[in-house]
């Protein structure tokens, strides 16, 4: 079990026991982290999972409304997300690249468009800088990348397509780090796919929705083709 699927776990047992109820908060990300001895990233990722199914509502500051508390049954809808997580482990590759074209050509669109999601591309560019560093071990930069196309795609809003992203995370990344030593120079690929993603940003920061859809299409395909995945996944 992965570390954010072990906090969602976590949760749900809690939630199961009575030990949390509909009103209550969770422990803060600090004390659940050590608690279950991961990151807390990991916790973050869970709460934006949790929080994008309706389970629980995060506030920030202090007062009545700040803290993680939980506003809805989350029986169902989490051990769905749970199972989804696990199964998409095993989708054709193909299915995957197809699927990314379609969400995130859509909300990068969107976010161009609408100019919403201010806050999830400014965290979009700090993982840019992140996968800046030229020394970066490929296993961490597709983690970084990984993470930067699900909060790319959360910037259009859509709770559906931002819950659809995460659980998709882990399988998309499983293929593109299975796929890096089928390539004939690692760090001519890593400089492209930089540049790609700064043309992303640039064309959603300038408001342009078609720019951005064809960007990021051509980013999703554009590996794809170079590793083969499509053709030696058929």
């Amino acid at each position: 079990m992965r570390t954010h699927e072990a906090v969602l776990r976590r949760i749900e047992d809690d939630l199961a026991r009575g030990d949390l109820r509909i009103g209550g908060r969770l422990p803060p990300e600090r004390t659940l982290a050590e608690q279950l001895g991961v990151s807390r990233a990991s916790v973050r990722e869970a709460i934006r999972v949790l929080e994008a199914m309706g389970v629980v509502r995060s506030g920030v500051g202090s007062g009545p409304d700040a803290g993680t508390v939980v506003v809805g049954d989350p029986a169902a809808p989490l051990s769905a997300a749970l199972r989804l997580h696990v199964g998409t482990r095993a989708l054709p590759v193909r299915d995957l690249v197809e699927a990314r074209v379609l969400l995130e050509s859509w909300a990068v669109a969107t976010a161009a468009s609408t100019g919403s999601g201010q806050v999830e591309l400014a965290r979009a560019e700090e993982l840019l800088v992140a996968m800046e560093e030229e020394e970066l071990a490929p296993e961490r930069f597709h983690a970084l990348d990984a993470e930067f196309h699900v909060t790319l795609a959360a910037a259009a809003g859509n709770v559906l397509v931002s819950t659809v992203m995460v659980a998709l995370r882990d399988a998309v990344r499983g293929y593109v780090v299975a796929a890096v030593p089928t390539l004939p120079d690692w760090s001519t690929t890593a400089h492209r796919l930089r540049a790609e993603h700064r043309e992303v940003v640039r064309a959603v920061r300038a408001g342009d929705p078609a720019r951005a859809a064809d960007a990021v299409r051509a980013h999703i395909e554009g590996f794809s083709a170079e590793a083969r995945l499509v053709a030696s996944s058929g």
